[in-house]
């Protein structure tokens, strides 16, 4: 576990493993490093595996100033460089493949491969931005206790939440996403949700890659997912059944097959 200073911001990483090439993941909002955890398990024997905080988020830097997508971009690129850990594998989930989908346009040099999981090419839509920024104004006027209860259902499916077998996943997921600095979130709210669309861009990538989607994603449907898969060189898309939003917390083992699959596939395994 380990902090380091990229991009004027102080980020947490977690390591595991060990290997000649590296995955980088990152998480998607409201989420953390250890949404990973089932996949760096399934991988750490063949690879050296790195996880880490946006700012914001879990154990990184609280920033509540303004800024914009571009400077979790920019994070990721200083936090590879700083490392010197490129070219990676990066795995985007959500926020995480807003980032690795500008990676792959800005700085192609820094990967190797792209895993884009319940995650979208596109600008927000604009529906879901009027709900989401209302849910973001209860919490920053009352708190998480009111909204909680409808915020989990678009970052998990049914079948996760409901699953008699799973409630301590359940109760930590609920604080971990309601534990975070309100003013820190909404910052970052602002920064990913007024994103531009990368959609017409799509084809200039050549990054092996392969989308995966939740059935069930209420935020970021298989719809995205499809267009990210048809657009990008040589793509494909796998779509895990009874999940949402969150599909690498949700079927941890499925998420890790698909990926397995992908590296087999690219030559990586």
């Amino acid at each position: 576990m380990s902090q380091i200073k990229v991009n004027d911001v102080e980020l947490f990483y977690e390591e595991k493993g060990s290997g000649s090439e590296v995955i980088l993941f990152s998480h998607g909002y409201l989420m953390d490093h250890t949404m990973y955890d089932g996949q760096i398990e399934a991988f750490q024997d063949q690879f050296r595996c790195i996880a880490y905080d946006h700012r914001g988020h879990g154990r990184s830097e609280v920033i509540t100033s303004s800024y914009d997508l571009d400077a979790l971009v920019n994070d990721a690129i200083a936090l590879i460089e700083a490392l010197e850990i490129g070219p990676v594998h990066f795995v985007g989930m959500s926020t995480g493949g807003f980032v690795g989908l500008r990676l792959a346009l800005r700085r192609p040099d820094l990967l190797r491969s792209l895993i884009l999981i319940d995650t979208s090419a596109d600008a927000e839509d604009k529906s879901k931005l009027k709900q989401y920024n209302l849910l973001l104004k209860t919490v920053n006027l009352v708190g998480w206790r009111p909204v909680i209860g409808r915020v989990m259902p678009i970052l998990f499916y049914e079948t996760f939440l409901k699953d008699s077998q799973r409630q301590a996943e359940v109760k930590k997921w609920r604080s971990i996403i309601s534990g975070h600095d309100t003013k820190a979130i909404t910052a970052f709210a602002d920064a990913i949700f007024s994103r531009d669309s990368v959609v017409d861009q799509l084809g200039k990538i050549q990054t092996p890659t392969v989308v995966i989607v939740g059935k069930h994603d209420a935020a970021t449907p298989t719809s995205y997912a499809q267009t990210m898969a048809d657009r990008i060189h040589d793509c494909r898309m796998r779509v895990i059944p009874d999940a949402g939003h969150s599909s690498p917390v949700e079927k941890p083992r499925v998420v890790a097959e698909a990926m397995r699959v992908f590296f087999e596939r690219v030559g990586i395994l």
